[in-house]
Formats: C-alpha cells, structure tokens, sequence
C-alpha cells in the first residue's frame, strides 16, 4: 500500500493546510485508536509537544479524536521527543505521540506516533492507520468515551530519568556550558539537568513565544551558540533542535562537531569498554567515508542504512545493535533511550570530558572528514532523471572516475521533486568534476 500521510517520520505539513490541519489530526487520532485499542485494560495516549502555536490546535484535535473512540489521553506539554518515547513506556500507555516538526520552521507541524515500547511505529502500523481512516471511526458510547488529563510532571520524570544516564557520582563541576534549546521543546528540560549536575550553564534560545523556534537558533543554525561559546569561553556548547532529538556540539574553540564525529568518540569507547554491541555503529548512507574508514581502523563496522532516523533504529533492532545516529546529529543509544536523545547524547560526550580531563576539542575531532558535496537538482513534473539512460551513464561514469577513492550516493527526494546528489572524495577538484557532470544531466530534465 501507498502511503499518502506518513513520510520518513510521522505525519508533516505547513499548518491549517491539508494534511496538517484540526480535522486530520481528530481523524488520526480516531484511526490510531481504532488500531491500538485492543484487550479489556483502560487505553491510554502520551501527547507531548514542541513550542509551536499551532501545537495547540493539534493537541485539542488529536485529544478530541483519541477521547471519541474510548482512549483516555495523558497531555504532558512541551517536552522533547526522547521524553514521549520514555514516558509512554514508564506509564504503561498504548500509544504516544510528540506534535513536532523537529528543526522545521514555526510554520510547519508534524505528528509522530509511539508504541507501547517507546519505539516509533513501523511501516506496517503507519499504513494500517491510513487504511483506518479509509472507514468510519470506531465512535464509543456516552459512558465509555475518554478522558483528558494533564500531566504536571512529565517533564520532571525524563529529566530523573536523563540524569541516570550520566555516571554515577560524577558531577559537572568547574564547566562552563552553552545550552541552545532552539526556542524549542527543552528550553527548561536540558538546561535544568546540566545544572542540577553541577555545570555553569549559559542559557540560550530559551524564551519560546511560539513563533520563533529553529529561528536563527538551536542545531541547524549553529552561529549564536559559536558566538556564546567564544563569548563566555565556555569549555561547551550543546545546540539541540525544536523537538531536542538530535544535537550538535561546539568545542571550546567554536568549531562544530556533527553526529558522525560523535558516533566515532562514543564507538572508540563503548569498544574499548567492551559495551559495543557486536562492534558495529549503525548510520545512514549520508555518514562521512571518514568515519567508516576510522571504523575499519579500529577493527569496527559500519551498518548504513537509508536516510530517516527510524531506519537506522530499525536496523539496530533487527541486529541487535545499540549505538546508531545520523550526521545531522540524531544519535540513538538503546541501551537508554529508543530514539535520537540531544540531551542524553550530549551527557555521554560530557561524561567523556568529566572521565578523561581532555578538553572538548580533543574529544570531537576522531578522524579527518573525506571533503563532502551535496547539491540538490529540480525536475519537471512527470520526469523520472534517474531513469534516464543519460543519467545512469554519468553515474556510472562518475564512480569509476573515483575508482575507490570516493563514493557517490544519489537519491530521489521523497517530499519534493529533486535529486540529491551528494558525493566524497579525497581529491577535492576531482569531486567538483564528477558531481557537475552528473548535476548537469539530472538538470536537463527541469
């Protein structure tokens, strides 16, 4: 079946137009009902949320929707997206939801659904829903119609539950820390929890007004956090997205290390530890050759997966593997949590600074990144590039051009009609050549 409303991570749009609007959301909530009530036991919904206005008119309708078909829903405000995951799982719910479009703009919303066990629903259940709302929802009687709580210390509980995660008996004292929350779903939770372990926490993007999340701000706009860092000569700076599942870190010197730099460091020594299942690090196609080649040094794997965080989750399930992430940032540790975590991400790379003395600077630069190009190319409606026997033949040619010194990974983007070609390689000028030849056939069909 066609998925027509889940993409890579939930359900995503512009808000108040389709299929981001009131109705849908009390649709959905009724289909995903219809699909997780099962057995006699009261059904139960976790709703959590990022900061954005539209958060509100979401959350009524999914709570109007879940209510109308017997669950009764838990709403415990904004919270990161970890934070849903865990408190589905800890309060025995059937189902959780986080109403987030992650480091989108304020303008745009999503809604992503939890399992009983905190993961995020499967390809199998995501259409399932779809086919439920192909129905008429499962409307209960007067007497059996759900009820809405909200949950006070929601927040509180994954904040308890973050801290464990951090050694015991280590603190975070005599460090100096930029926190950027991106105006988002963590702007009291990460914060809060670096400084109730002891660390001189600088506060920053922490005045949500529901307009200005991901705004300037938070991991995909790391200039105010480099410039904090420098400013107050911090010794770190953690930059988290609206929703805080992924992160990017700063080192004392302003300079940014992305997930694949981070994965290297927790893979060196959740090794060396012996804590490395089957000394494999999972990670998607987008993942620097750098770091797999840094792997291979270490006598270590890398698993790549599609794009998409719930791919490389998936795989660690199937493989039983326990440290996988993404360059952008999202860093999955399943011995914790059951998603991508900013916030406990950033305490292991803290835990690494407390354990070994070293400044952060020498912790997040692992191995030297193969230069990178990623281009994005526009088609015309109907055209199918990479089908084109021109196409093929310039990627073909491309890749025996690098002949093992680079890689080329191009792919048809699922939400618009672009080409993204992305390509490494050790020669920097030969990369530029191989990547335009290849750009230049895929533009011959906008």
């Amino acid at each position: 079946m066609a998925r027509r409303l889940f993409g890579t991570d939930g359900v995503r749009g512009r808000a108040n137009d389709d299929p981001m609007t009131a109705e849908t959301a009390l649709r959905l909530g009724q289909a995903a009902g219809r699909h997780f009530i099962k057995g006699n036991h009261a059904h139960r919904v976790v709703i959590g949320k990022d900061t954005r206005r539209s958060g509100y008119m979401l959350e009524n309708a999914l709570t109007a929707g879940f209510t109308s078909v017997g669950m009764d829903v838990f709403l415990v405000g904004p919270v990161p997206t970890p934070a849903v995951g865990f408190l589905t799982r800890s309060m025995r719910a059937d189902l959780g939801v986080m109403i987030s479009a992650s480091h989108n703009p304020f303008q745009d919303n999503g809604i992503k659904f939890f399992g009983p066990d905190g993961f995020k629903l499967s390809d199998a259940a995501e259409e399932a829903i779809e086919r439920a709302l192909e129905g008429p929802p499962d409307l209960v009687e007067p007497a059996r119609i759900g009820r809405a709580t909200r949950i006070d210390d929601g927040r509180g509980r994954y904040m308890e539950f973050a801290k464990t995660t951090f050694p015991r008996g280590r603190r975070l004292d005599g460090l100096r820390i930029v926190v950027d929350c991106a105006n988002g779903a963590a702007y009291r939770t990460a914060p809060d929890v670096l400084w109730e372990l002891g660390a001189e926490v600088v506060r920053i993007a922490v005045a949500p007004n529901g307009f200005n999340i991901n705004k300037d701000c938070g991991s995909t706009h790391t200039a105010a956090a480099v410039e904090a860092v420098k400013l107050h000569r911090a010794d770190l700076g953690i930059s988290l997205d609206g929703d805080a599942d992924r992160v990017m870190i700063i080192d004392e010197t302003g300079e940014i290390a992305d997930g694949d730099q981070f994965m290297a460091l927790i893979a060196d020594r959740w090794a060396a530890e012996g804590r490395l299942a089957q000394g494999t690090l999972v990670a998607t196609v987008m993942s620097n050759l750098g770091l797999e080649r840094h792997l291979e040094s270490q006598g270590l794997r890398l698993l790549r997966t599609a794009v998409g965080d719930r791919y490389v989750v998936e795989a660690m399930r199937a493989g039983g593997y326990n440290l996988g992430g993404e360059q952008s940032g999202h860093i999955v540790m399943t011995d914790h949590v059951t998603t991508g975590d900013g916030l406990i991400a950033a305490l292991q790379f803290l835990s690494a600074m407390v354990e070994t003395g070293r400044k952060a600077s020498e912790l997040s630069r692992v191995f030297q990144a193969y230069p990178q190009l990623l281009t994005n190319v526009r088609f015309r409606k109907g055209a199918e590039p990479l089908s084109e026997a021109s196409v093929q033949s310039a990627i073909s040619d491309g890749e025996a051009r690098l002949d093992g010194r680079g890689r080329l990974v191009i792919r048809k983007s699922g939400t618009e009609p672009l080409v993204r070609i992305m390509g490494e390689c050790d020669d920097p000028e030969l990369l530029r050549v191989v990547l335009g030849n290849i750009e230049a056939e895929v533009a011959r069909f906008a």
